[in-house]
């Protein structure tokens, strides 16, 4: 019997470490440079914290049995677990917090496509605490800043406004309001052709369905619909935003106020980060404000603004891949130390443990096949190793350098 992972999953093997580590190292080097502290939450979760937000559907959710009352899923996504540990395990913090993740996270899938994936690996920040231009700002130069220290230049940001697009979509029947959003989201111009609405209401439809473009271009459309003072103010801020984002010159912007997540919880700002580098257009990251997620979790039920962002780490790294800044082996060791007799065996441990002992990261292999000198050269070209220290049995070693 060969034994394979479970379906869906996969295995990283040392090389791949080495890419995913080298994606994440530099991401939580520019999370440190903001100010963000790491949050670790757990794997599992009951499924009405997961279910409280609407954040996915249930289905996704890899259930566990676990013979008690409480229904237990694997995280989908890492929101909703770190808006529980906030207003649960840290009522006393002082915000904004700003806190990071770098986790797996598990999704059912039901396509057709034998053993498709389920396990995905993401770093992100919440920005918790704060609302406003401000921390919007923020947290997308965050975003600018991680793909520059990834070396990535081609992308661009699609960025909406939850907030609008939901209130722009009041106008519609309450019976007709989710066929609409559908059909927005999925540019469905056909299912608004056919629709019972009223001329008026059509034409809005259509409207909202064209507010994708230059950012210019769909503020002077927006404008030219009726709207509300409330609905005024939220395209007042989003121009505020787009002045700021557009004099920081970092990123290509595309303002789309068609953009409808999937996800119910965001009530401000979403974005996606777009790769322009592949025929298909692919999808690096993605966020958006949710000012009343946390105040599901509060005992109180008191509201905390938060604003956050995912990043892929297996998008970032397919399209990484191509620009040959990935490691192309795993990091050789920098000394292997020999023991000539087996005699000199405690010696050569003490001797390896020295060199370890450095201020900087040095990597040290012991031989432990006692094998003949050419073959120990050998085995030592074969992993890159640039110097070998045979001990003798008085402790003394003979350094000799393969390069």
């Amino acid at each position: 019997m060969v034994y394979q992972p479970a379906a869906g999953a996969r295995d990283l093997l040392p090389l791949d470490v080495a890419k995913k580590r080298w994606i994440e190292d530099r991401l939580q080097q520019v999370f440190h440079r903001w100010g963000y502290h790491r949050i670790i939450t757990s794997t599992l979760e009951r499924m009405d914290t997961l279910m409280a937000g609407e954040a996915i559907q249930r289905q996704m959710v890899i259930q566990l049995q676990n013979g008690e009352d409480d229904e237990l899923g694997l995280r989908p996504e890492l929101t909703a677990s770190i808006a529980r540990t906030v207003v649960t395990r840290m009522a006393d913090v002082t915000y904004p917090q700003r806190l990071y993740y770098n986790a797996n996270v598990f999704r059912r899938t039901w396509e057709s496509r034998h053993n498709r994936q389920q396990e995905f690996y993401q770093a992100g920040v919440e920005l918790l605490g704060a609302g406003g231009l401000l921390a919007n700002a923020e947290v997308l130069l965050l975003v600018a800043d991680c793909l520059a220290a990834l070396g990535l230049r081609q992308w661009h940001l699609i960025l909406g406004e939850a907030g609008i697009t939901r209130s722009l979509l009041n106008a519609f029947g309450a019976n007709l309001q989710d066929k609409v959003r559908t059909a927005i989201a999925h540019l469905d111009r056909i299912t608004i052709d056919t629709l019972p609405l009223s001329d008026e209401l059509r034409d809005r439809a259509r409207i909202m369905m064209d507010l994708r473009g230059p950012s210019a271009d769909v503020l002077q459309k927006v404008s030219s619909l009726d709207l509300d003072e409330q609905q005024q103010q939220a395209v007042n801020n989003l121009k505020s935003l787009v002045k700021l984002l557009e004099s920081e010159k970092k990123f290509s912007l595309i303002l789309d106020l068609s953009l409808i997540q999937t996800i119910d919880y965001y009530t401000g700002i979403v974005f996606e980060v777009v790769n322009d580098t592949e025929s298909q257009a692919r999808i690096l990251g993605q966020g958006g404000r949710y000012d009343q997620l946390l105040g599901l979790y509060h005992p109180q039920g008191e509201n905390i603004p938060g604003i956050g962002f995912v990043l892929n780490i297996e998008d970032l790294y397919q399209v990484l891949l191509s620009t040959g800044q990935l490691p192309q082996a795993t990091p050789a060791s920098n000394w292997l130390v020999v023991p000539e007799t087996p005699s000199a065996d405690a010696s050569a441990f003490a001797y390896a443990q020295k060199l370890r002992d450095s201020t900087h990261l040095v990597r040290v292999e012991m031989d432990l096949l006692r094998r003949d000198a050419d073959a120990i050269r050998q085995y030592a070209r074969d992993r890159g190793i640039a110097q070998i220290a045979w001990i003798k049995a008085d402790g003394s070693p003979r350094i000799e350098s393969l390069r």
